[in-house]
């Protein structure tokens, strides 16, 4: 399974992308997607849905997880980040990706095994489970995570929707034809 782990941002958003066998993770790839501050909120959410569609169609990964966000003080860069979050959660769904979300705490806890560990810690543990990532920045770092708590904690989503009888997403287009009551 290829899982691609997405820490948001309208400035710079960290991708990385990891392969699950069994128990075992190994490194894909990772890297950042920068937007131009000259450009236009409209120009920079178009080039967030393009470059990250573009890994996509590159990796094809079979689940995506994206980093939920904290509270931010400025009102309006708060509303810029939900933008781009929003573009971010969109696009794998586009796709036909099953995307997660996990806080940011349950991603330091699911890699460090402490919630409110810092980006230093973070930064070592990727190093040590993922050791042919070379060093990553710190938002590569937090997507690297990202995907490792969806790695840790994602089949357990789909055992608990199973459970509850959910139907799993659906896939480029497919329709659900299985009926449901809740």
């Amino acid at each position: 399974m290829i899982i691609l782990g997405i820490d948001p941002g309208l400035q710079k958003t960290g991708w990385g992308i990891i392969e699950k066998n069994g128990s075992r993770l190994s490194y894909l790839a990772s890297g950042l997607i920068k937007t131009n501050r000259d450009d236009g909120l409209p120009r920079r959410l178009a080039h967030l849905h393009e470059t990250l569609s573009a890994l996509i169609m590159l990796w094809n990964p079979n689940a995506a997880a994206v980093e939920e966000t904290f509270v931010n003080k400025n009102p309006a860069s708060a509303l810029k980040l939900g933008q781009a979050r929003g573009v971010l959660l969109a696009v794998p769904a586009i796709h036909g990706i099953e995307t997660a979300e996990y806080s940011a705490n349950k991603v330091k806890k699911s890699v460090v095994g402490v919630g409110h560990a810092n980006k230093d810690q973070v930064a070592m543990m990727i190093k040590t489970l993922l050791p042919t990532c070379g060093k990553p920045s710190e938002d590569e770092a937090d997507a690297l995570a990202v995907a490792i708590t969806h790695a840790h904690y994602g089949s357990m989503n789909k055992s608990i929707l199973a459970a509850v009888n959910i139907p799993p997403p659906v896939k480029n287009g497919q329709t659900n034809r299985r009926k449901r009551s809740l």
